[in-house]
């Protein structure tokens, strides 16, 4: 898999995008999950977190839900905030509620999973976060 990703890929998939599911949100301001999804909320991205032990709870003032399939929105991007053992159900997960995108953080990949969903149509981001690719200088306004 090309993780090699060019600047203009994910830009178009940041400007396109409107909604995010962040898969392994968490309450706890200490956690990289929390850190993203409050930057990516300023950014002005709809955000549904996901975590099942916090289910039905509210992150950063965001409902969160306990699966993917439980949200009852379009969502652009699935960001996965969980160990590679996981991405693999996640991405079958995003396949079911069509999801334009499967997006893993840094240190996660798992191959047969972008497979799986590029052959189903999904575009395919791995290692590496969306809060610093909004970071980078070609952002030179408010993305939303």
């Amino acid at each position: 898999m090309n993780n090699n990703y060019s600047d203009n890929f994910i830009k178009k998939i940041l400007e396109d995008s409107n909604s995010i599911a962040i898969v392994g949100a968490s309450p706890n301001k200490e956690r990289d999950s929390h850190k993203v999804m409050k930057y990516l909320l300023e950014k002005g991205y709809e955000i549904f977190p996901v975590n099942p032990n916090e289910s039905g709870n509210m992150i950063l003032g965001q409902y969160c839900f306990d699966d993917l399939e439980s949200i009852n929105k379009p969502v652009d991007i699935v960001n996965v905030f969980r160990a590679t053992e996981a991405v693999m159900g996640i991405a079958e997960q995003s396949i079911l509620i069509g999801a334009k995108v499967l997006w893993t953080q840094e240190n996660i990949i798992h191959e047969e999973a972008a497979k799986l969903a590029e052959n189903a149509g999904l575009k395919v981001i791995m290692d590496r976060c969306p809060k610093k690719e909004l970071s980078k200088s070609y952002w030179t306004t408010k993305t939303k």
